[in-house]
């Protein structure tokens, strides 16, 4: 069990270094926001994988605000973003 929880921790973090790329390099605003939308998906996955490894169950309120957090930050960045200038 510890193995596959290192394997999924490395994924986790690779995964996180190529989102950031995207965060920083991102050619629109709306790369930026679904780059961003997925850092927050990554780290709510790290969370519950921590949660897994330390069996504690207090973590997992911490994941469902990240969740409403970042579905309500999405929508309403959506909502009233402005075209890019190309």
């Amino acid at each position: 069990m510890t193995v596959i929880l290192a394997l999924s921790g490395a994924l986790l973090v690779v995964a996180a270094a190529l989102i950031t790329y995207r965060v920083l390099a991102g050619p629109t605003s709306l790369d930026r926001l679904i780059a961003l939308d997925a850092l927050l998906a990554i780290a709510m996955c790290g969370l519950a994988a921590w949660a897994v490894h330390s069996r504690d169950t207090t973590i997992v309120p911490a994941v469902v605000a990240l969740a409403l957090v970042g579905f309500i930050g999405s929508v309403s960045v959506a909502r009233f973003r402005v075209r890019d200038d190309q």
